[in-house]
């Protein structure tokens, strides 16, 4: 149990554990939905204080749900097999060769690393897909989008891109009943069995929604929300959230996670919090700390 020891020794020094006790409470019993990517999972010293992190808030009794991306990974081993890329607003386009990459990339290795890099540190933890248990079902996403030139809407053809529906929280639930630790690739199933390849912000979100998580953290490779002058939103209502996004201010892969926040307050989240996750122990800055990091959406 060293490694958790030395996960406590760094929150006396970040904040007091009678600063720290207050919020342990508040959230004791609820369940955290985390989106692990970015950086964060590419490095392995980041990886190992996500993971001495994630072990520290079971054992306070926070039941942390991890649903993790895996993009640059996809990416790769994409672009080994020349199989090329196309993105619609931060969302992957995935036709029928992609899916079969992007559900062995994602439910293979990057799942298994994680789980291994958490029971590492002393948790236990259990890798899922959306698939397994019928844990997310998923449909195709429909997305409008308007053509720079013209200036048409139309509804572009995301191939095997899913959006999720129901998700078994009945399993989730007899999880957080015990030690265990889920890991969930974002990857949902569809009513004839097919695969469909979810944004990991949004898997998440609904992962959250139907928890009624008291706070959706998503872990990225920016400070937070930037205003149009480039400086950090350290916190915002969900009304000025929309504004930002109907104003285009805030574009590209910001856009779904934004959207994303939104959606999962909507649906009896607690909070949304995007944050750097190349920050080491970022999670316990923001929930055991009183400044906090990155940037925080709360309902209006």
């Amino acid at each position: 149990m060293q490694r958790i020891s030395d996960t406590k020794h760094w929150l006396r020094t970040a904040a007091t554990i009678s600063e720290a006790l207050p919020y342990m409470r508040r959230f004791a019993g609820r369940s955290l939905v985390i989106k692990y990517g970015g950086h964060a999972m590419g490095d392995a010293g980041l990886a190992q204080s996500f993971a001495r992190d994630v072990v520290l808030l079971k054992q306070v009794g926070i039941n942390p749900v991890v649903v993790h991306g895996g993009g640059p990974q996809i990416a790769r081993m994409l672009g080994r097999l020349g199989i090329e890329s196309e993105f619609v607003d931060g969302l992957r386009v995935t036709d029928e060769a992609a899916i079969e990459v992007v559900e062995m990339v994602l439910a293979g290795t990057i799942n298994k690393q994680i789980v291994t890099t958490i029971n590492a540190e002393g948790g236990t933890a259990v890798g899922l897909s959306g698939k397994d248990g019928r844990l997310i079902e998923a449909a195709p996403l429909q997305r409008r989008t308007r053509d720079a030139e013209t200036g048409a809407e139309r509804i572009a053809d995301l191939g095997f891109v899913g959006e999720p529906g129901q998700v078994n929280v009945e399993l989730l639930d007899h999880l957080g009943e015990s030690d265990i630790i889920p890991v969930i690739a974002p990857i949902g199933v569809g009513a004839g069995g097919e695969t469909y390849n979810i944004n990991a912000d949004t898997a998440a979100g609904a992962v959250a929604s139907a928890l009624s998580a008291i706070k959706l953290l998503l872990l990225t490779d920016v400070p937070g929300v930037l205003d149009e002058d480039g400086k950090l939103v350290s916190q915002m209502t969900t009304g000025e959230a929309r504004r930002m996004l109907t104003s285009g201010a805030v574009s590209g892969g910001m856009i779904p996670k934004l959207e994303t926040c939104l959606k999962a307050i909507e649906h009896s989240t607690g909070a949304a919090h995007i944050l750097d996750g190349r920050v080491p122990h970022v999670i316990l800055l923001e929930l055991f700390t009183e400044h906090g990091t990155g940037t925080m959406i709360v309902p209006e």
